[in-house]
């Protein structure tokens, strides 16, 4: 049996050395274009900013090692430029020609290539991208020949990455993003402090605005954007998004949804004999059912596995896994990460939800060392079911979002989390961990216990209630919304006179700095007859989504946000 791969990297590589495992006589063929098989592709930005400082080391296999240990017949510089399903044939233009390869069993795993968008100029030598290891060694060469200035356009987690490697090589870095916020993917509430991160690290953060034109020039390079203003750079870096790479197999009838190899629960295509996986595939969202490619290296390892499972062992191959998104990057000094759905995506689904903010420290407060870990969940309203989190921090993000993850997979509510039985000890985490403390919020809003308002109900809110603020006097005056009555939650019981003449009849919104008093004094409030609610993530939130619509007599810093 011949087994032909097209692509190499996570899902191709994945799927020919699982094959190989299953069944020692099968021919197996890997068809790479490229000159490398197996890199370390996530690794790439980390060298060009020089933490791995060898590119050697993003090397995880090579041709010699993989025939050596797994028998494999790996031909880079092979390129697939035609497919005929029928006669299961395909024709590789390769360094002396081209030549016709039959397959009992192919596996697409072509990837995906940057996006270029339509903009004059961007055929400069001076733009790249950053998806080889050639991209990186040729990055890492510019920064050492003595490029002063470069432009990241994209700040995705790729480009976020890039523009942080070029600073810490001494580059004078602007980073520009079309969205309103750097990682997109993020809630505005969530991306506020990679953005001060990214100003901290001597970032140029330019949100809201895209790249029009690229002008050469002798010396360096003139990025034009469309707000008007204009950036010298001798470095471009162009990272607004991939697509996947399939025109030659669409061409040859492989069903495709909008450039995206449609796929069943197998991996199995619209051609009988091949399958597909990677960064090329639209995948079913679990959460929300929407067919997107998921360009992320840990679902396309485990999708190569079980197709070649199915190839080899079709009668108890197990079914891919719909992904959940799982996402993580380092900003500087911060951690950001995701899984699920975010707000847009939930609302394009029309999915109703509920939204809780908080803001817990990674390890038991009294313990040195513990930092804040800002934590968003968003779950279903009626049952819980969870839908997506976020967090940020400096400390504990991936422990958080790593058992979120695995709670979304699992189909949990979010007040199961209430349940989880975690590690604790003082030095690792909190005998309530972050999980805990966002089950036990999410199970009182479900049970009326707890009613929130939101950042993004200010305007309503300031309208139509009294804005009671509970913080202690110096948190008050350090930064207060306008209009909003001060009382400190300790005192609230015996003020409820003076609430209640202010608020004369209307609804009170309580806030405190992360939720934890405001969500005492609402309960005061509420068992007092009052038509109460509590500002999710407190002003921690409310500065973070709102900034300077918060009046402060001294300014906010981000380590104060943090």
């Amino acid at each position: 049996m011949r087994i032909v791969v097209v692509g190499g990297v996570a899902g191709g590589m994945s799927a020919a050395a699982r094959a190989r495992r299953l069944d020692e006589h099968a021919e197996i063929v890997v068809l790479e274009r490229g000159a490398h098989v197996s890199f370390a592709n996530c690794g790439l930005p980390y060298h060009v900013g020089g933490e791995i400082e060898d590119e050697s080391a993003l090397l995880v296999q090579t041709p010699e090692s993989l025939r050596a240990a797994l028998n494999l017949d790996v031909r880079t510089r092979h390129e697939v430029i035609g497919l005929d399903t029928t006669s299961k044939t395909l024709t590789v233009r390769t360094e002396t020609g081209t030549e016709p390869l039959r397959y009992d069993a192919l596996v697409l795993s072509p990837g995906a290539r940057a996006v270029v968008p339509p903009v004059p100029g961007l055929d400069s030598a001076r733009v790249r991208t950053l998806r080889t290891v050639e991209d990186a060694v040729a990055l890492r060469r510019s920064a050492d020949l003595g490029a002063a200035r470069a432009v990241v356009i994209g700040a995705g987690f790729i480009g976020v990455e890039t523009a942080e490697a070029l600073a810490q090589r001494g580059i004078e870095v602007s980073l520009v993003e079309l969205a309103p916020h750097p990682l997109p993917p993020l809630e505005t509430e969530m991306a506020q402090p990679v953005a001060d991160e990214l100003s901290r690290l001597g970032i140029d953060l330019r949100t809201g605005v895209a790249a029009e034109r690229v002008r050469s020039g002798a010396d360096h390079d003139l990025v034009d954007l469309t707000d008007g203003t204009t950036i010298a750079a001798d470095l471009i870096v162009l990272s607004v998004g991939v697509r996947p790479d399939t025109e030659i197999f669409e061409q040859a009838g492989i069903a495709c949804e909008r450039g995206a190899i449609v796929t069943d629960e197998h991996g199995r295509t619209s051609a009988p004999g091949v399958w597909a996986v990677g960064d090329a595939v639209a995948s079913t969202d679990q959460v929300t059912g929407a067919h997107r490619p998921v360009a992320l290296a840990g679902p396309a390892n485990r999708a190569g596995r079980l197709v070649a499972d199915d190839i080899l062992r079709p009668g108890s191959a197990r079914p891919l896994p719909r992904p959940v998104g799982t996402a993580i990057v380092r900003v500087g000094g911060l951690t950001a990460a995701l899984t699920g759905a975010n707000r847009a995506s939930l609302r394009a689904a029309g999915i109703a939800f509920h939204t809780l903010h908080l803001h817990p420290k990674h390890h038991a407060a009294y313990f040195p060392g513990a930092a804040t870990v800002h934590l968003l969940l968003h779950y279903r309203e009626g049952d819980g079911l969870l839908l997506g989190a976020q967090a940020v921090g400096s400390e504990g993000v991936d422990k958080r979002i790593d058992v979120l993850a695995t709670a979304l997979r699992a189909g949990m509510g979010v007040a199961d989390l209430i349940d989880l039985d975690l590690a604790y000890a003082p030095p690792y985490g909190q005998a309530k961990d972050p999980v805990n403390l966002a089950g036990l919020i999410g199970s009182n809003v479900l049970d009326g216990t707890l009613r929130s308002w939101h950042a993004d109900d200010l305007d309503g809110v300031s309208d139509a209630a009294l804005v009671l603020d509970v913080r202690t006097r110096g948190e008050y005056d350090a930064g207060h919304l306008p209009g909003a009555m001060h009382v400190p939650h300790v005192e609230l019981r015996e003020r409820l006179d003076e609430v209640r003449a202010a608020a004369g009849g209307r609804p009170v919104r309580v806030l405190c700095e992360s939720g934890v008093r405001s969500n005492i004094a609402h309960r005061v409030l509420a068992q007092a007859g009052f038509d109460s609610a509590s500002l999710s993530g407190g002003m921690l939130t409310l500065r973070a989504a709102l900034g300077d619509r918060v009046i402060a007599e001294e300014p906010v810093s981000a380590a104060d946000r943090l």
